[in-house]
């Protein structure tokens, strides 16, 4: 089986039944991919470029990681804060960190992706979404055309989706919900980052847009 390997933050992690609804987008990509793709979530929740790296984190999915399988890079969330163990400048120790992981799937003979962060569902009262990513998102892209790294502008791709959707519309996608209306979750929750199932599904969905808008190999993966 060829692997598909997700590292990354929250907004990617897998999630398990302690706290369902909160789903990664990397937990339920399997269904755009074909049958002979395995997807391998290593994200973590709370990670940066760094802290993932520095922690460790890295490293069991560096041992699995063949010739011919795909590396999914997103981080960014996290790297925007200023915890010593956490933080990254754009365009200098974040896209240092992120050459590590680069540098790592294409000693392998694995194919790296960029994939710059989720849009945090933050509308502004013209129903625009404000940017909470900084110059995190363009760093990723920069840093992309640069090295010759395929890259998915999903900060992009989300921001379109939510404007085009509308704030009541999308809150469905995030775990954004009255008091007890699942188990673990006895007060209301209004978290504009982090994704509900229906919200991952549709993420993962313009994840494998921006594969297929690569088109080659990238799109060869897609179901």
């Amino acid at each position: 089986m060829k692997k598909l390997i997700w590292v990354g933050d929250s907004t990617v992690a897998f999630n398990g039944e302690g706290t369902f609804p909160q789903t990664g987008i990397g937990q339920e990509f399997d269904r755009y991919l074909k049958r002979e793709y395995v997807v391998m979530d290593f994200a973590k929740n709370g990670a940066s470029s760094k802290s993932f790296y520095d922690a460790g984190r890295f490293e069991p999915a560096r041992r699995i990681m063949e010739k011919g399988d795909f590396l999914f890079i997103q981080f960014g969330h996290n790297d925007e804060k200023p915890k010593p163990d956490r933080h990254t400048d754009p365009y200098t120790t974040f896209q240092e960190y992120l050459m590590r992981y680069v540098d790592a799937a294409r000693e392998k003979g694995a194919v790296p992706v960029l994939i710059t962060p989720l849009s945090r569902r933050l509308f502004r009262e013209d129903g625009t979404i404000q940017n909470s990513h900084g110059e995190y998102p363009g760093a990723v892209k920069a840093l992309a055309e640069r090295e010759k790294i395929a890259v998915i502008d999903l900060t992009e791709k989300s921001r379109m989706l939510y404007e085009k959707t509308g704030d009541q519309a999308s809150r469905k996608w995030f775990m954004y919900f009255p008091a007890g209306m699942y188990e673990h979750y006895p007060k209301d929750m209004t978290d504009n980052t982090h994704l509900h199932y229906e919200g991952a599904v549709r993420m993962g969905g313009l994840v494998a847009e921006g594969l297929m808008e690569l088109g080659g190999i990238y799109a060869e993966l897609l179901a």
